[in-house]
């Protein structure tokens, strides 16, 4: 597991990949992940206005809040294309939800499968899980750059963006103790090729995520 567990926001859903996580002891059982997290209840911390909220598309979206000390900073949202945006939006909530389960102690997360479907829904549940059952949680700020749409045939897109956690911690989930001392690395820049599909409710929804630890592609 890398020194920043925050660089696995949207791990890749290949044998392999569930494999390292099951070794870093994250639960590998797939949907049973998701129920566990979403009736995990110890307690509800401080949270932050939701980002991003309320859209004008008519969508009835479930609220997402992230807790004070958590933020993701999105570059490059608008290509005056609206269908690209639409996508690049949805593509943000779902980054978003998962940060929010990870970091807010809830009954339920609804944002998680609203946002995520198949393979990614299973790996969102992998990670998140692992944070659980670990005792962690982390804060600061991710910084998501680079970010391209391309749309595909039979309605899917496809999103790249790069991710710099130099600035995000780890954070001891029962003492609320922060470690600052873990230096930044070249694992801290994350590259993500992701796809996304439209559903019945006009939500893009992310299928499928595959990432590049120590993307030199991302690296300043």
């Amino acid at each position: 597991m890398p020194s920043r567990p925050h660089l696995f926001a949207a791990v890749a859903v290949t044998v392999a990949v569930v494999l390292s996580l099951s070794a870093c002891g994250v639960g590998a059982e797939g949907d049973k992940g998701a129920e566990k997290i979403a009736g995990a209840d110890v307690g509800d911390r401080e949270r932050r206005p939701p980002s991003p909220a309320a859209s004008d598309d008519g969508i009835d979206r479930p609220e997402i809040k992230l807790p004070k000390g958590v933020e993701n900073v999105f570059e490059g949202g608008e290509t005056g294309d609206s269908v690209k945006d639409a996508v690049l939006a949805d593509n943000e909530r779902r980054i978003d939800s998962i940060d929010e389960a990870v970091t807010v102690n809830a009954k339920k997360h609804p944002a998680l499968e609203f946002y995520s479907s198949g393979d990614a829904l299973v790996s969102a549940a992998y990670f998140i899980e692992g944070f659980y059952d670990n005792g962690k949680s982390f804060v600061g700020t991710t910084r998501y750059y680079d970010r391209k749409v391309t749309l595909l045939k039979n309605g899917a897109a496809a999103v790249t963006y790069c991710m710099d956690a130099t600035k995000t911690y780890p954070q001891d989930r029962k003492t609320g103790k922060v470690d600052r001392s873990i230096p930044a690395s070249a694992n801290d820049y994350g590259f993500y090729n992701t796809r996304l599909k439209k559903n019945h409710r006009g939500v893009w929804q992310t299928t499928l995520v595959i990432s590049e630890e120590a993307a030199k592609r991302c690296m300043p």
